[in-house]
């Protein structure tokens, strides 16, 4: 699908182009922080095919979604399965809902299908099938959220706006506040801050969003920041003040196993399995341990669209 714009935007793995913007505070001045982590950026950027210059909008945004707290990893091969089963919107906007359910497959938050078919009949019927440009309007389309409007129109679109996931949260605090871990949830002061930090020219500013993101997710980790590979090193707020520890909330790391979230996951496992509705039988086989929390789950499941109760009785992915 061809992107909107006039020109066509450089590759996110492209060489680094260096900043002009003189606003911005913290781990040095702007211009030599921009350049350092583009620099960086050019020689270590993951080669991503959401990134190459031949990625539609609609790729671009498809990655964002699945990325949501979720690695790389596994995002690849789901990512690829759907570009290629449903490469435009209006492939994915004629099938039902239900289908990207299944498609998703176990990648984890199974709303985000729902969300990415709702965004995809509404890019369709509104939009001629071709993804928006303007932030505005890709942050109406139902399901997108202000991170990934920020995303799809700095990233597809090379529009000037600030991209502020965990990573660039996580490098922001450390390289420029000087603290260990950034605060809970995003902050106005972290959202100025970002925008604060941005290159003044888009271009520059998308590359630049992306490469703080990845500085964040392969150097700058939450558990084991790899200080020494880091670009930022001589002038990390945090290391400077000696790395000091994290005096805010602990982030607890969820448990899995007999959680509500997975026994949802193993009754959508039977239904993404089966070639037509299921029984109540046959999805209480799926989780034994306690049918109260089965139950339970599987009103979540309905209420939240994921599952549509028949009339006869049985259960299947959504249909409409």
């Amino acid at each position: 699908m061809p992107r909107t714009s006039s020109t066509t935007p450089a590759p996110l793995i492209a060489t680094a182009v260096p900043s002009t913007t003189a606003t911005g505070a913290g781990a040095g001045e702007p211009v030599d922080l921009h350049r350092t982590v583009l620099d960086w950026y050019a020689a270590h950027a993951r080669d991503l095919p959401w990134r190459h210059e031949d990625c539609s909008p609609w790729g671009v945004l498809v990655s964002e979604v699945m990325l949501q707290q979720t690695p790389v990893a596994r995002v690849l091969p789901r990512w690829r399965e759907w570009l290629d089963r449903w490469p435009t919107p209006a492939a994915l906007a004629a099938e039902a809902p239900g289908e990207a359910v299944r498609a998703w497959d176990r990648l984890g938050y199974p709303r985000r299908a729902l969300r990415l078919h709702a965004a995809a009949v509404a890019i369709t019927a509104e939009h001629g099938g071709r993804v928006p440009d303007d932030h505005a309007a890709l942050l109406a389309l139902p399901g997108i959220g202000a991170y990934t409007a920020a995303a799809v129109a700095a990233f597809a679109f090379r529009r000037r706006h600030a991209v502020v996931d965990t990573n660039v949260r996580r490098v922001h605090a450390r390289a420029v506040s000087g603290a260990a871990e950034p605060a809970p949830a995003l902050t106005a002061a972290e959202t100025r801050l970002a925008a604060q930090l941005l290159p003044e020219d888009p271009e520059t500013a998308a590359r630049w969003s992306v490469g703080v993101m990845e500085l964040g997710a392969l150097v700058c980790t939450a558990r084991a920041p790899r200080c020494p590979a880091c670009p930022l090193l001589d002038r990390c707020a945090w290391v400077v003040a000696g790395r000091p520890e994290h005096t805010g909330p602990v982030r607890r790391v969820q448990r899995w196993a007999g959680t509500d979230r997975q026994v949802r996951g193993r009754l959508l496992a039977v239904l993404r399995e089966a070639e037509s509705p299921v029984t109540t039988a046959e999805l209480a086989a799926a989780w034994t341990t306690d049918p109260v929390q089965r139950e339970r789950c599987l009103d979540g499941l309905v209420a939240d669209g994921l599952v549509e109760p028949l009339p006869d009785g049985r259960f299947g992915l959504p249909r409409s």
